[in-house]
């Protein structure tokens, strides 16, 4: 937790448990971690309506780091006639409600937020995560991609990553001892 939580959390409990874990010791079993690499950030978008073609997706969650991209993507997506979802900080709360509403429903199947919606969220269906942008820290990463592989399923996270992103990814490898590998051609693979 952040340093002002736990601060917070000593100032308003009585007696709080503290339960600590190390970095290696977060669980990301049952979610298969892959990166995609791109040249340029404009290759993005190029890249998710080709995953979609080519991949069997219950629902996904996308992540970006601005709820300007966010409205962007889903303007995007919704030309290119996707049901898509997305929620962002400076939405009314009652907007809120009726878009985790659709997508807890099933009614659209792509749910594009900020970090928002990073923690808390538990839909069933969930089975990908994209980092559309990867985080912009690394206690972000395993919130993010914790909104699959939820309730003993498999889970893929999908991350875009451009040179820029090249150490962070790196970065997120050595702070979580965990794999991200390039996503393979076939892609019938990735849920085994």
């Amino acid at each position: 937790m952040p340093p002002e939580i736990v601060e917070m959390t000593e100032k308003f409990m009585k007696d709080p448990v503290k339960i600590l874990v190390k970095n290696q010791q977060l669980t990301l079993d049952g979610i298969k971690q892959f990166y995609i690499s791109l040249q340029e950030d404009s290759q993005k978008f190029g890249t998710l309506i080709q995953l979609y073609k080519n991949m069997v997706i219950s629902q996904c969650m996308v992540f970006t780091n601005r709820k300007e991209r966010v409205k962007e993507l889903a303007d995007k997506l919704a030309e290119n006639k996707f049901v898509v979802s997305c929620i962002s900080g400076d939405m009314e709360m009652s907007e809120r409600v009726n878009v985790m509403r659709e997508f807890r429903s099933g009614s659209s199947r792509i749910l594009i937020s900020t970090d928002l919606l990073g923690r808390g969220i538990d839909i069933q269906q969930v089975n990908l995560i994209i980092n559309y942008d990867l985080p912009t820290e690394t206690a972000k990463y395993i919130h993010r991609i914790g909104r699959s592989g939820r309730f003993g399923r498999k889970g893929v996270a999908i991350n875009f990553v451009t040179p820029g992103d090249a150490q962070f990814l790196a970065n997120l490898r050595q702070y979580y001892n965990t794999q991200i590998e390039e996503l393979p051609l076939d892609l019938s693979k990735i849920y085994d």
